[in-house]
C-alpha cells in the first residue's frame, strides 16, 4: 500500500463511524448516519445526504399517492350513494316525502330544527351570493 494514504480503504472516517473507500484521510464518510460508504473523500457527505433526501422524498411521494387513492375511493363511494338517493327522490311521491318529513320532525324535533336552520342558512348564502 502506498504510504501517502491515497488509497486508504478501511481507515475510520469522521462522520457516523463508517469508512471512506478513497480519500486522503478517509473523510468520505456520510454524516447522515445512513451507513453508506462515501465514494470519494470530497463528495462522501453530499452523496449520502442526497441519497437520504431522495429516499425521504420517495417515501412522502408514496404517502401522498396512497392518500390520493384513498380520497378518490371515498369520494367515488359517496358520489354513488348521493346518486342513488337522488334517483330515489326523483321517483318518489312528493306527498309521501312530506309525510316522512313530518314524522321525522315529530320523532326528533331538535334535529329537525337544526337541519331546517342549516338549510335556510345555505339557501340564504346562495341567494345572496348571486347578487
Amino acid at each position: 500500500m502506498p504510504e501517502d494514504k491515497s488509497i486508504n480503504e478501511g481507515t475510520p472516517g469522521t462522520g457516523s463511524g463508517t469508512y471512506g473507500t478513497t480519500g486522503t484521510t478517509g473523510t468520505g464518510v456520510t454524516g447522515t448516519g445512513t451507513g453508506a460508504y462515501g465514494t470519494t473523500g470530497s463528495t462522501g457527505t453530499g452523496t449520502g445526504t442526497a441519497t437520504a433526501l431522495s429516499q425521504t422524498a420517495h417515501e412522502y411521494g408514496q404517502k401522498i399517492s396512497d392518500a390520493a387513492t384513498y380520497a378518490k375511493d371515498y369520494v367515488s363511494d359517496k358520489v354513488s350513494v348521493v346518486g342513488d338517493k337522488f334517483k330515489e327522490l326523483q321517483n318518489a311521491d312528493l306527498g309521501e316525502l312530506a309525510e316522512n318529513a313530518k314524522d321525522y320532525a315529530r320523532q326528533k324535533p331538535g334535529q329537525a330544527l337544526l337541519i331546517s336552520a342549516a338549510a335556510g342558512l345555505l339557501l340564504g348564502l346562495i341567494i345572496r351570493g348571486r347578487r
